[in-house]
């Protein structure tokens, strides 16, 4: 049994405000005046699946003029678990689906597929062990937290007012990295896209799968597995790395 990850980089990420996709950008990590790293986003992400004892292969979908680039940065920074290169579509469910569609007679129907965003750059091991396990075990799991803040439902006719609230213990945040038995993914996004069930913005696998029907499992999430989408959650997510060099677990190169 493999475990596949497909890492999702197709976006343009037009809300961060940059010249270029935000999965190429290149962050510097800085401490006490040192540089510690200096990478791109996405570069950071494959760094977490290539060094996952339980990751056997990688597929990343990304932009047709940005496929050169991911392979040299692939072979730059040693990620050799990186196998294939997939073109991206135009939207993020299209995306996923090539990269699904890519394993076909590739993958075998047991096999595991992990989807990740290639802007969620942190993914801790013990998350990543987890949607897997859980996966291996039940079909499919999703990372998933709960729901700390107050929810409140807006009024019909008056969208400034509300008197209506959501239990926020009913609630779970759901994000990346999912897994799912390859076999049962494979024919998920077919059905999906001969259907057209679940594939419109801002649709992703998990609220697919839920649409046609399947029921999902929870694995374990973390607060450190932000989604880089603005400024802020680059100063964030530096913030983070600090945190992890001053614990010893990022050397200095």
């Amino acid at each position: 049994m493999k475990k596949i990850a497909v890492i999702v980089a197709s976006g343009v990420g037009s809300r961060m405000g940059l010249d270029i996709p935000k999965q190429f950008v290149k962050i510097p990590i800085e401490h006490e005046g040192k540089i510690l790293e200096e990478k791109e986003v996405l570069t950071y992400t494959l760094e977490e699946f290539q060094k996952h004892p339980l990751i056997d292969e990688i597929v990343v979908v990304t932009l047709d003029n940005y496929k050169r680039h991911v392979l040299e940065e692939a072979l730059d920074y040693n990620i050799t678990k990186l196998k294939s290169i997939v073109s991206g579509g135009s939207t993020v469910q299209e995306s996923i689906r090539n990269g699904v569609f890519s394993l076909e007679g590739i993958a075998n129907k047991e096999d595991i597929v992990i989807i990740h965003d290639g802007v969620r750059p942190i993914v801790d091991e013990e998350v990543l062990t987890d949607v897997i396990n859980v996966s291996i075990e039940k079909g499919n799991a999703v990372t998933s937290l709960p729901y700390n803040e107050q929810i409140f439902v807006i009024d019909d006719d008056n969208p400034s007012i509300t008197h209506q609230y959501i239990n926020r213990d009913k609630l779970r945040r759901v994000s990346t990295p999912q897994a799912y038995n390859y076999e049962l993914l494979n024919k998920a996004y077919h059905d999906a896209f001969e259907k057209k069930i679940g594939i419109y913005p801002p649709a992703y696998t998990n609220n697919m799968m839920v649409d046609l029907g399947y029921t999902l499992n929870f694995a374990i999430g973390s607060e450190k597995n932000i989604k880089l989408t603005t400024p802020d959650d680059i100063t964030t997510f530096k913030s983070f790395k600090i945190q992890k060099y001053e614990k010893g677990k990022v050397k200095v190169k």
